[in-house]
């Protein structure tokens, strides 16, 4: 587990693009047969890669965790941007095609996550402190609260779903769910906000190998940018704007965890004010 320290946004303008890419991107959280996760400490998140290739992976108990499991005061939403698989708590096991959700509550101990057939399935994990136990749920792809958003005249035609929010699958404080742009449109959460009562994390996917997003970071009159590829995440905290546009289309998990789980509680940016 690679731990991340949080940074002030005074900080950000002497920092290179090394250093920003060191501090807020993630770019090598996946990784054949293996298990690997980052803790960062806005809001004390995990971001977790798993990708079962030869075989089944169970979670680890990351030392740095002080716990006796993963799970043990924490909950997590987990995504398949891969292939289809199964993530089996406690002996109960959940299909996963590409795009579902799966929230994991507080207590469980066992995780193992599968793949099926040829190609491989890649599970993305997003963890937060919880100080109660709601229980573990199965969303499939295109389930939960559908939202449809912006326009092709503007590049920014996409689909939002909610999968763990107030109004669907209950959590202490995860929000999570993905967007994904129409064929044509390339930018995502333009105009661009920021929300001062929860952190942010993006997980790029579904985009093609040779293609790259420019993601839009830092205080709106302070703004830096990160190239990210395909299956990277950036870490956003929450004095951080977040947006981005690709050089083709693409979906992105987006999660949160914070004070507040109302997803419409943000100061928006208009493009016109940002430096």
């Amino acid at each position: 587990m690679h731990v991340l320290y949080s940074t002030s946004p005074d900080q950000i303008p002497a920092l290179t693009s090394d250093d920003l890419r060191r501090r807020f991107l993630v770019e090598d959280l996946f990784a054949d047969d293996q298990v690997r996760a980052v803790y960062s400490h806005g809001d004390r998140v995990v971001l977790a890669g798993a990708a079962p290739v030869n075989g089944p992976l169970s979670l680890p108990t990351f030392p740095e965790l002080r716990a006796d499991h993963f799970f043990e005061r924490r909950e997590g939403g987990i995504i398949n941007v891969g292939g289809p698989g199964s993530v089996t708590v406690d002996g109960e096991s959940y299909a996963l095609a590409h795009g579902s959700c799966l929230y994991v509550g507080r207590g469980a101990q066992d995780l193992e996550f599968a793949s099926d057939g040829t190609d491989p399935a890649r599970y993305y994990i997003f963890s937060a402190p919880a100080h109660t136990t709601f229980p573990t749920t199965l969303v499939e792809a295109g389930a939960g609260t559908v939202r449809e958003l912006g326009d092709q005249s503007t590049s920014n035609r996409r689909t939002l779903n909610q999968y763990i929010h107030e109004n669907g699958v209950r959590s202490c404080q995860i929000v999570m769910g993905v967007t994904t742009l129409h064929s044509g449109s390339m930018w995502n959460t333009m105009p661009a906000h920021t929300h001062d009562r929860r952190m942010e994390a993006y997980l790029y996917f579904d985009l093609p190998e040779e293609a790259r997003v420019v993601h839009l970071m830092g205080e709106p009159t302070e703004t830096r940018h990160l190239i990210v590829g395909n299956q990277q995440a950036v870490i956003s905290p929450s004095w951080s704007i977040h947006s981005g546009v690709g050089s083709a289309s693409y979906s992105f998990v987006w999660a949160m965890a914070g004070e507040n789980q109302s997803f419409d509680d943000m100061d928006h940016v208009a493009i016109t004010e940002l430096r």
